[in-house]
């Protein structure tokens, strides 16, 4: 199994013909200038001496076309086929969120904290799985009468809707600063977008915005007044995000919280107002209120997805 993004390539040996739990054994990280994916693959199985399992799911940063993917921050292509060449009988590249979707479904207590109330959610509801990073990433498990999708969605790209007069006047202020006059909710709900959010609001107070990096503001957060405002303003736009996609998806069985930023800035959010804006929908809002939102803590969530899709390529029964 894989998993791999613009600067790190991950693989292990996960066997997942039995239930979960499963068992992750020669995890390796690869670092350095490999020229192509097959490259730092054959690097991995040199190194590990792992014999080559029947099935290979590689969980990619990006789009999956037709059994390809392409990866712009280091000039990859990988394709299904070049992997069955490779020596694989199986292949399956998949959406590094989808991947998500597909490990939904075998994460456990110990793999999730809850952000708000604990609630119990649809034991066989429909899941959301969302959050920032380089972009912002979601997808939905799809669930009904003990069948399961995962679906790779665009969903990082809807446009941004604020709820106050001062996202509106953030709003008015980033429309004026982009040639194309849309904001999407990528363009707040991830590291380039909480820098964003930090200038726009300083400029919006009648200050020259500081030179911070998303990982100053989140750290300055607790002394910081400006920083502290950011982030508040973010996590309040998370809320109502994960909200509306928790509406879009129906998702009954609960909103999983993936990626770096939301793990690092976690007390915050807990004490944000991440769940009120969740959970403020109006008419729905008691919709939304049955609905938990769980933070998902395993480090290997996404070997455990892409595990998840090799078993159902092998075996295309497994629901």
């Amino acid at each position: 199994m894989g998993d791999v993004g613009g600067t790190h390539a991950r693989f292990a040996i996960v066997d997942a013909t039995g239930p979960p739990p499963w068992t992750i054994r020669e995890r390796q990280d690869l670092e350095g200038g490999f020229p192509t994916f097959l490259d730092a693959l054959r690097a991995y199985f040199d190194r590990t001496g792992a014999p080559r399992p029947d099935v290979a799911a590689i969980a990619v940063a990006g789009p999956v076309t037709d059994g390809t993917a392409q990866f712009t921050n280091r000039g990859w292509n990988i394709a299904e086929d070049d992997l069955k060449k490779f020596g694989f009988e199986h292949a399956a590249l998949v959406n590094d969120f989808a991947v998500l979707a597909f490990a939904a479904e075998v994460l456990t207590d110990k793999d999730l904290r809850t952000i708000g109330p604990a609630l119990p959610g649809s034991k066989a509801g429909t899941i959301t799985i969302l959050g920032p990073g380089t972009g912002f990433g979601v997808s939905c498990l799809a669930r009904d009468r003990g069948r399961s999708v995962p679906m790779a969605t665009e969903g990082g790209h809807i446009g941004f809707a604020p709820s106050d007069a001062q996202e509106l006047a953030a709003l008015q202020l980033m429309w004026k600063e982009k040639e194309q006059g849309r904001v999407s909710v990528e363009r707040i709900l991830s590291g380039g977008g909480l820098e964003a959010l930090y200038k726009t609001l300083e400029r919006l107070a009648g200050r020259t915005p500081q030179a911070l990096t998303a990982a100053e503001i989140t750290a300055g957060a607790a002394k910081d007044a400006a920083c502290r405002a950011t982030l508040s303003m973010f996590c309040a736009v998370f809320g109502a995000v994960a909200g509306d996609l928790a509406l879009a998806h129906g998702a009954r069985g609960g909103v999983y919280i993936a990626g770096g930023i939301a793990q690092k800035i976690e007390a915050f959010l807990v004490q944000s107002a991440f769940r009120q804006r969740f959970e403020d929908k109006g008419r729905l809002s008691p919709f939304v209120k049955a609905i938990p939102t769980r933070l998902i803590v395993n480090p290997d969530v996404a070997m455990l997805g892409a595990a998840r899709a090799g078993a159902r390529l092998a075996s295309p029964d497994l629901s």
